[in-house]
C-alpha cells in the first residue's frame, strides 16, 4: 500500500483561477477521482480509454518505471480535482528511452492554459530522471492522442511535438458468419492452467521483441499482467501449443471491459496481443487464433471485437486483421518531441 502524502506542488506558469492548487498524489484515497476526471477528461479527447478504481490500484500497486507519488500533480480549485498529470519512462528494444507524458484536465476547465501548465511541469519533473540515464542515448517526450483531439493537438504542435507513428482501433461485427481458419497441423489450442501463465508471458515478450518501438519491462510488469482485473482473463484466451515440442507457439488475450462497456453503453470485446513465435509465423495461426477468439467473445454476448495495431506494422499485421472482418474505427497518434538533458532544453 502506498503511503499517504500530501504536499503541494508548485506549477510555475499555471494560470491565475480563483481556488487552483497543486499537490501530490495522497495514495488509495485518489482513485476514485482520478478515474472520474481522468474517464470525463479522455471522453471529451475521443479517446477510447475507460479506468476503473480497480485497474488503476493494480496499477499503482506495481507501477511501471513511475512513483505516482514523485512523478504525478494534481490540480485542484477548492480542494476538488479537476485534472492532474503523470509521467514515466521506457527504454525499448533499440535503445530510445521514451518520456510518457499524460495530461487529463475536465473540459470545463479548459481554455485557460491549465494543460499547457500541467505539459511543462511534466517535461520540467522528468528531466532529473532523464539525467539518470545514459548519457548517449537518445531521448525523447511521448504523448498520444487521437488524431480527432483538436485542442490537444494544437497544444502539442505550439509546444513542438510531432506525430511520428499512428495506432489504429479496428473494429468487427461479431453479428453473422464468423471466419473459421483452420488450425496448422501439429500445433493446437489448450486451456490455460495458472502452471501456463510465466510461460505465456515469456512467448508474448519474445514475440513483439521485433515491432517497432517495443519496450524492455521491468521484472514487475509480470506482475501487473497477473493482477490487472479486466485483462487477466485466461479462461477467455487462445493459447497454442507445438503437440511436438510443448512449447507456445503464439497467442490471443480475449478480454471484455465491463466498465467501458458499461460507459459507453456496447458489448464490445478485446481480440488483443496477439503474438506468434517466430518459427510458427506465415503457417495461419493468427488467422485460427484470430477466429476462435471471436467465437468466444460471441457466445459471451458480446456484439463486436475490436483490437488495436501500429498502422505502419511492417509484419502484415493490418492486411491480415483485415481477412478476418476488421477495419480501422479509430486512429491515435504518438507524439514525440526530442530531449537534450544537458542543455537542459528541448527542441522541434
Amino acid at each position: 500500500m502506498l503511503d499517504s502524502i500530501d504536499e503541494s506542488v508548485t506549477v510555475p506558469d499555471a494560470p491565475a483561477l480563483p481556488g487552483l492548487a497543486f499537490r501530490h498524489f495522497r495514495g488509495p484515497s485518489d482513485y476514485a477521482a482520478l478515474a472520474a476526471v481522468g474517464n470525463d477528461s479522455r471522453e471529451a479527447d475521443d479517446k477510447e480509454w475507460v479506468v476503473s478504481v480497480e485497474g488503476l490500484a493494480a496499477e499503482f500497486d506495481h507501477p511501471l518505471n513511475m512513483d505516482p507519488r514523485r512523478d504525478m500533480v494534481i490540480a485542484t480549485i477548492d480542494g476538488e480535482m479537476i485534472g492532474f498529470g503523470r509521467g514515466r519512462w521506457s527504454v525499448d528494444v533499440s535503445g530510445l528511452y521514451r518520456y510518457m507524458l499524460e495530461v487529463e484536465l475536465l473540459p470545463e476547465r479548459r481554455g485557460h492554459g491549465l494543460r499547457r501548465a500541467l505539459l511543462h511541469w511534466l517535461e520540467a519533473h522528468m528531466r532529473p530522471v532523464a539525467a539518470e540515464h545514459p548519457a548517449t542515448a537518445e531521448k525523447v517526450f511521448r504523448v498520444m492522442a487521437p488524431e480527432t483531439a483538436a485542442g490537444m493537438t494544437a497544444l502539442l504542435r505550439s509546444e513542438g511535438y510531432e506525430p511520428v507513428r499512428a495506432y489504429d482501433l479496428m473494429t468487427r461485427s461479431l453479428e453473422g458468419p464468423l471466419p473459421d481458419f483452420p488450425m496448422p497441423p501439429g500445433l493446437e489450442l489448450r486451456p490455460v492452467l495458472p502452471e501456463h501463465y510465466r510461460a505465456i508471458w515469456d512467448a508474448s515478450q519474445e514475440a513483439f521483441l521485433d515491432h517497432w518501438g517495443k519496450s524492455v519491462h521491468p521484472e514487475n510488469a509480470y506482475q501487473l499482467f497477473l493482477s490487472d482485473p479486466v485483462t487477466f482473463t485466461p479462461q477467455l484466451w487462445q493459447v497454442a501449443w507445438d503437440t511436438t515440442t510443448n512449447e507456445i507457439a503464439g497467442q490471443v488475450r480475449t478480454f471484455i471491459d465491463p466498465f467501458e462497456n458499461e460507459r459507453l453503453n456496447r458489448r464490445l470485446g478485446y481480440t488483443e496481443s496477439i503474438s506468434v513465435r517466430r518459427p510458427y509465423r506465415r503457417r495461419g495461426l493468427a488467422r485460427a487464433m484470430i477466429a476462435e477468439s471471436l467465437r468466444v467473445l460471441k457466445a459471451q454476448g458480446m456484439t463486436e471485437s475490436a483490437l488495436n495495431v501500429d498502422s505502419q506494422n511492417l509484419s502484415g499485421a493490418v492486411r491480415l486483421y483485415e481477412d478476418c472482418g476488421f477495419r480501422p474505427a479509430h486512429r491515435t497518434l504518438a507524439y514525440h518531441k526530442p530531449l537534450n538533458t544537458e542543455r537542459g532544453e528541448t527542441s522541434a
